[in-house]
C-alpha cells in the first residue's frame, strides 16, 4: 500500500486531518498486524500525512509532475498492446536522435553504441528487462525468467553476453528471504549460460511510505558484437523462421494463477540462448537480416513492430506457427482460452534471405532445437496471418492475450477513446521535452560561469 499515495488522495478529496490519520493508521495496523503498535502507527499516519501536506500542489516549474491526465491502468502501459507500443513510440520520441548504432527509435528491447575510435569495429549492446509483476510470490521463478530475458535481448542483436547485473526492490514488510531466492533464480541462468552476474542494487519499494510485501526489480545484460542485426534489416523476399517456444514469465503467471503449476517446469530451458549462440558461433549474423524473440505481445506485437521500423510487410501461416509452440504449453493456453498469438512465446524469430534458411535450420537444429519457416516478407506494410488459406490482418490488440483470471476480468479492449489518450499523452511527451531543455540551459549556463 502506497502510504503517501493515499493521504494525497484524502487530501485533494478535501477530507479533515483527523479522518485521513485515523483511517490511514487503520490500514497501516491492519496491514502490519503485529509488526507495529497503535501509538506506532498513529505516529507513522501523521508524519505521512504531514510530509503529504508539503509536497503536495508544489508549483515550482522544475519539482512539478508533468501529468497526462491518463493513467498507466487506462493505457495498458505494460500490457504488451497499441497503448504500451504508443508510449514507448512516444519515449523515443522524447529521447531523440542519440548517435547510438541501435536506440530507442528502432523499438528495439536494447541499444547499441560502437567502441572508442581504437576499436570502431566492436559494439557494446546493453539491455534492461523488468521482473513479471505478478511473480512476486514466486522470486526465484522471477529471477529466472527476468535474467534469461536479458540475456535473449542481448543475443538478438547479434551479440555475445558478457555481463549480468539485477536490481531487487522489496516493500517494507516483505521477507528478506525473497532477496536470496531471486538471485539465485538470476544466478541459475547466470551459471547455465555463463554470463557472470557482477554487481546490483537492494531497495525497498518507496522505502517506509509503501508497506506490504510486494517485490519487484530488473536484470540488466551487456554485450559485445563485431556484427549487429537490428529490426530495420527485413527485406521483401525474406522467409521468416521461428523455433519452438515454450514461454517464459508470461506463461509462468498463466501457469501458476490457474492452477496448472506443473506447466512452470515446461518454461525452464535456455534452448533460446544455445540456439543464438550457436547462430553467432557459425558466423551467422553477417547472413541473417532480422533475430528477435517472440515476446511483446506475442507475435501479433513483434510482428508490426518489425514491419513498421522495417517498412515492409510481414505474413505468417497461422498452422506452421501452431507447430512450434510446446504441446503441454498450447493445450494449458486453449483450454483457459488464451489467443497463443498474443502472448509471449519466448521463441526465437530469424527474418534472412531464401537461401540463408536452411544455413539456419541446421545450426539451429545442432543444439536441439525446433526450428521452421512460418511466413515470409512482402513489399508493403503492417502483418498479416494465413489461416485455412485465407489471409486476414494481423494487428496486436489493445492489451496482449489475457492469461490470468484478472486480467480477463480487466479485458483486452478499453472503452476509453484511444485517439483522445493519445493527443493528452502527446501533451505530457511535449511538457518533459520542455522541462528538459529548461534544465539543459540551467546546465550550460553554470558551464559559463
Amino acid at each position: 500500500m502506497d502510504l503517501e499515495g493515499f493521504a494525497k488522495r484524502k487530501l485533494r478529496a478535501g477530507e479533515s486531518d483527523a479522518e485521513i490519520i485515523t483511517e490511514l493508521s487503520t490500514r497501516i495496523e491492519e496491514i502490519k498486524r503485529t509488526r507495529i503498535t497503535k501509538r506506532s502507527a498513529d505516529m507513522l499516519a501523521k508524519a505521512v500525512l504531514e510530509e503529504s501536506k508539503r509536497t503536495l500542489g508544489l508549483k515550482d516549474e522544475l519539482v512539478t509532475e508533468i501529468t497526462a491526465g491518463v493513467s498507466m491502468g487506462e493505457l495498458g502501459v505494460g500490457s504488451r498492446g497499441s497503448g504500451d507500443f504508443y508510449v514507448h513510440e512516444q519515449i523515443g520520441k522524447l529521447i531523440g536522435a542519440t548517435g547510438a548504432v541501435v536506440d530507442s527509435s528502432s523499438l528495439s528491447d536494447s541499444g547499441v553504441v560502437r567502441l572508442p575510435a581504437e576499436d570502431k569495429d566492436k559494439f557494446v549492446v546493453v539491455t534492461v528487462d523488468g521482473m513479471h509483476s505478478r511473480l512476486s510470490d514466486f522470486p526465484f521463478l522471477a529471477g529466472f525468467h527476468v535474467a534469461r530475458a536479458a540475456l535473449r535481448d542481448v543475443y538478438v542483436l547479434g551479440a555475445v553476453p558478457v555481463a549480468m547485473l539485477s536490481d531487487i526492490h522489496v516493500a517494507d514488510d516483505g521477507d528478506v528471504g525473497k532477496i536470496f531466492d531471486h538471485i539465485a533464480g538470476i544466478s541459475a541462468v547466470s551459471e547455465a549460460a555463463g554470463v557472470p552476474l557482477v554487481t546490483g542494487s537492494t531497495l525497498r519499494i518507496g522505502g517506509d511510505v509503501v508497506i506490504g510485501e510486494r517485490m519487484t526489480g530488473c536484470v540488466g545484460a551487456v554485450g559485445v558484437a563485431g556484427d549487429i542485426v537490428s529490426r530495420e534489416g527485413a527485406e521483401a523476399g525474406d522467409v521468416i523462421l521461428m523455433s519452438e517456444g515454450a514461454g517464459g514469465g508470461t506463461i509462468t503467471t498463466a501457469a501458476l494463477y490457474y492452477g496448472e503449476h506443473e506447466i512452470v517446469k515446461e518454461t525452464m530451458n535456455i534452448h533460446f540462448l544455445r540456439a543464438c549462440n550457436a547462430l553467432i558461433n557459425a558466423d551467422m549474423v553477417r547472413k541473417v537480416h532480422v533475430m528477435t524473440d517472440v515476446t511483446n505481445g506475442g507475435v501479433r506485437g513483434d510482428a508490426n513492430e518489425i514491419a513498421k521500423v522495417a517498412a515492409v510487410k510481414l505474413v505468417f501461416f497461422e498452422d506452421r506457427i501452431r507447430n512450434l509452440v510446446n504441446e503441454k504449453v498450447l493445450s494449458l493456453l486453449q483450454r483457459q482460452d488464451i489467443d497463443y498469438l498474443g502472448v509471449s512465446l519466448d521463441a526465437l524469430l530469424v527474418i534472412c534471405p531464401e537461401e540463408v534458411a536452411e544455413e539456419v535450420k541446421r545450426v539451429v537444429d545442432s543444439e536441439g532445437v525446433r526450428i521452421e519457416e512460418v511466413g515470409k516478407v512482402e513489399t508493403g506494410k503492417g502483418a498479416e496471418i494465413v489461416i485455412g488459406g485465407e489471409r486476414r490482418e494481423f494487428v496486436p490488440k489493445f492489451r496482449e492475450s489475457a492469461y490470468t483470471p484478472v486480467k480477463k476480468a480487466i479485458g483486452e479492449s478499453t472503452e476509453a477513446d484511444f485517439d483522445v489518450m493519445k493527443r493528452k499523452v502527446d501533451k505530457a511527451v511535449e511538457a518533459a521535452g520542455g522541462k528538459r531543455d529548461m534544465v539543459r540551459k540551467m546546465l550550460a549556463t553554470d558551464e559559463e560561469a
